[in-house]
């Protein structure tokens, strides 16, 4: 919920799921975030990066999606 400013003035706000677009719940002991940094042509990190997370469900599902079992 945003005030007339349009600041989020919610307490909490879900994330959901890179792979599965599910989203994260509190009690989702198994979820993981992720953040992978942004290299330039040299392999050097540019201070920049991308977030992912995945739910517990994907990281249960580790035989099938093994790139993403950590």
């Amino acid at each position: 919920m945003q005030n007339e400013e349009g600041q989020i003035t919610e307490l909490y706000i879900p994330r959901k799921c890179s792979a599965t677009n599910r989203l994260i719940t509190a009690k989702d002991h198994a979820s993981v975030q992720i953040n992978i940094g942004h290299v330039d042509e040299n392999g050097i990190y540019n201070g920049q990066f991308s977030t992912f997370a995945l739910c517990g469900f994907i990281r249960a599902q580790c035989e099938l999606w093994p790139l993403l079992c950590v």
